[in-house]
């Protein structure tokens, strides 16, 4: 399959095109463009790109054709990006965030195009066993997941992420970004944006998804926090991360209920000095638990622990697995079977969409209690709030 590849950051440098090279029998990078040249360069040249298919923009790269597929990797919302490739009549594999608002959804999906959102964990062998251990369970009481997140540089160290020598002038992003801004939240400060767009769509949503695997997304959000917490303690600085999260990164806390009435708890905290990635997600229903462990994503095949507890006799039954099969090389399998063979994927955009609903709905539960102005669409679900 011949995939154009757009964004050639962190994300794409340290985890998808080392994937794709590995994956010939699957894919070739048939283009790529960034919007610094300087980037698009190394990586061409370390891909062995041809220098006529490096481009610094989309419209560049869908106009230069010979693709059969997408991949959108750039910052930001995505749906811009996704609207131009429908428009092509090219399937999309989308990392998250799928975008910032239900309305960008709601225009993608009257287009209908074929899409894959990048919530690799749902392909994570762990996961898919988990589901399985839990495919007859009907009582489910309360799933339990925490996010503990460390500075992105010292998650991204390892992979030596290329940047450019000098910052990018300022460009259409920001005006895009800023009338998102309004649409989701009003005229909220940037605290709560960076709260809302870089810890609940752009990362908590892996959650979501993982919820939604076992067949048990959020019912309803009865319960938000998002607070800041300081220590004089801190040594590393947040460095690019003020970017995502915002000047001092929040922790963030939603409990609710489940479709068929057990409870979740949803936490999420950005930890300056916390030594290594991590995130857990914890099930408990009335024969046992079932308990998932996720490393860092960017550490390429390092096991998901599944850990299932079930009686045994009159013994407590524990089994634990441990694969180093990569979920994000799954996940471009999957994309690969969806554009040849039809097979769906395990999100697209109304799974994306209820994601983004559901992210709102946690700001709109922590204004309505705090008395936080907001507006956009956030600020309606405030008003529908019982």
């Amino acid at each position: 399959m011949r995939l154009g590849v757009l964004g050639l950051g962190a994300v794409a440098q340290a985890v998808h095109l080392p994937l794709l090279a590995k994956r010939p029998d699957l894919y070739t990078i048939a283009a790529v463009a960034d919007l610094s040249s300087e980037v698009t360069e190394v990586i061409g040249d370390r891909y062995g790109i041809p220098p006529r298919r490096r481009f610094t923009n989309l419209g560049d790269l869908l106009d230069a054709g010979g693709l059969d597929a997408v991949m959108i990797l750039a910052r930001g919302s995505h749906a811009p990006e996704v609207r131009a490739v429908f428009e092509r009549g090219l399937p999309v594999f989308c990392e998250k965030p799928l975008a910032y608002t239900l309305a960008e959804v709601d225009d993608l999906a009257a287009l209908g195009g074929r899409i894959l959102v990048g919530y690799m964990k749902q392909y994570d062998p762990a996961v898919i066993a988990a589901e399985r251990a839990l495919a007859e369970v009907d009582d489910i009481r309360s799933i339990e997941a925490t996010v503990l997140h460390p500075p992105g540089a010292s998650q991204l160290a390892l992979a030596r992420v290329v940047g450019p020598a000098t910052p990018l002038p300022p460009g259409p992003q920001e005006a895009i970004d800023r009338q998102l801004w309004r649409d989701a939240v009003g005229d909220a400060d940037e605290s709560l944006w960076r709260a809302y767009r870089g810890c609940l769509v752009s990362s908590l949503a892996h959650d979501l998804s993982i919820m939604r695997s076992f067949g048990a997304p959020p019912a309803t959000v009865e319960y938000a926090d998002i607070w800041r917490q300081i220590s004089r303690h801190t040594r590393r600085d947040v460095g690019r991360d003020r970017k995502s999260f915002g000047e001092h990164p929040p922790s963030i806390a939603a409990t609710g209920t489940l479709p068929a009435g057990g409870r979740y708890t949803l936490a999420w905290h950005y930890l300056p000095d916390f030594p290594a990635y991590r995130e857990t997600v914890r099930v408990v229903h009335g024969r046992g638990t079932v308990e998932l462990t996720f490393p860092s994503p960017y550490l390429l095949h390092a096991p998901t622990e599944l850990v299932v507890t079930t009686l045994d006799g009159d013994a407590e039954r524990r089994v634990s697995r441990r694969s180093v099969t990569e979920a994000f090389e799954t996940q471009l399998e999957a994309f690969h079977a969806y554009v040849r063979e039809g097979t769906p994927p395990r999100s697209g955009l109304a799974e994306g969409r209820a994601d983004v609903l559901t992210c709102q709905q946690i700001v709109a539960a922590y204004a309505a209690r705090t008395g936080t102005p907001v507006g956009g669409e956030v600020g309606r679900l405030v008003k529908e709030r019982p």
